[in-house]
């Protein structure tokens, strides 16, 4: 676990740097130090802001015991077992089936489901995907995701500026590398701080992945979920993702595509190979038979086979709606 931190935080370095080398090669010295002072900024508001941002970037609504009961009691049980002070719980008013965790620490977090995840799923793979999302929020992937996708995000606009700038003859700068400083800010600046930020993402999802199945008792509640969301964002179109294609990254399957493909180019894991690892834990812990790719772990009566905090529950009860 030491060696994953580490990664993350040589990963995010990278991420500052290039931004700073942006600065270099549009403006000399001058642009470098603006540039660096620039990202300091950057990162602190995003360390007090992120859960409020992101929050109010996707609409959510704050829910509690009374208003959505099942999916309150639900998270609040699951943070006690995963040793967590209790975050606060969302409603992302979006069709299509997706998560994501939010905040600078523990004690300033947010878990948020779309109505639509929580209308598919059934309580076991809903305790798969929050169980997941408390993994980042105890990992801290939650602060590390949000500072990423604000430097990323501000390196695409800087880019943007650019070559909108080059299109139309924009006046000589002051870059020392001349024209091919400016040339290589404008475009490979981007596209290195692209590999990163999915380099960031794809390892902190394996993290949360496997944590999450500890947390929740049965990796094949999640294993089911991922599956299923998988093929929901096939099919629906979350609208505030697509504004927003920088923070695609901090939802547990990609709300942009929902390509499963395990390239630089995709902001998440091939669903295969995540799918994959969950049925080799549950092998391992002989918590039920590993699933196959479609084929959900849920008995006839629509009941997980496993063992976990929600086992012990008799046949689901009719739901009032979709959050209890």
């Amino acid at each position: 676990m030491p060696m994953n931190y580490a990664k993350t935080a040589m990963l995010l370095a990278a991420l500052m740097a290039i931004f700073v080398v942006m600065g270099y090669a549009i403006g000399g010295q001058m642009g470098m130090l603006i540039a660096f002072f620039v990202a300091l900024a950057m990162n602190l508001f995003s360390f007090w802001n992120s859960d409020t941002m992101v929050l109010k970037m996707f609409r959510g609504v704050e829910v509690d015991e009374n208003t959505a009961p099942e999916y309150y009691r639900m998270v609040r049980d699951l943070a006690a077992r995963a040793e967590l002070p209790m975050p606060r719980v969302y409603v992302l008013p979006s069709a299509q089936p997706n998560a994501f965790a939010t905040g600078r620490s523990p004690s300033h977090s947010a878990v948020a489901c779309s109505t639509g995840l929580l209308e598919l799923l059934s309580p076991e793979e809903l305790a798969g995907v929050i169980a997941h999302e408390l993994a980042h929020i105890k990992n801290r992937d939650t602060l590390t995701m949000t500072v990423a996708a604000t430097i990323g995000g501000a390196i695409s606009m800087v880019a943007q500026w650019l070559q909108f700038s080059m299109l139309f003859g924009g006046r000589e700068n002051n870059s020392p590398l001349g024209w091919i400083g400016v040339l290589a800010a404008a475009i490979v600046a981007p596209f290195a701080a692209m590999l990163v930020q999915m380099a960031i993402s794809r390892s902190r999802e394996y993290q949360a992945d496997r944590l999450g199945a500890m947390i929740c008792g049965n990796p094949i509640w999640l294993a089911s979920a991922l599956n299923k969301l998988d093929e929901g964002v096939h099919h629906i179109v979350n609208e505030d993702a697509e504004a927003v294609p920088a923070a695609a990254h901090l939802f547990i399957v990609n709300p942009l595509s929902g390509r499963g493909f395990d390239n630089w180019f995709s902001t998440h894991p091939s669903m295969e190979n995540r799918i994959s690892e969950l049925n080799q834990m549950a092998h391992e812990w002989g918590t039920g038979n590993a699933m196959n790719i479609g084929t959900a772990p849920i008995s006839s009566s629509g009941r997980s086979t496993g063992t976990g905090p929600w086992s012990n529950v008799g046949e689901p009860k009719r739901r009032r709606g979709p959050w209890g």
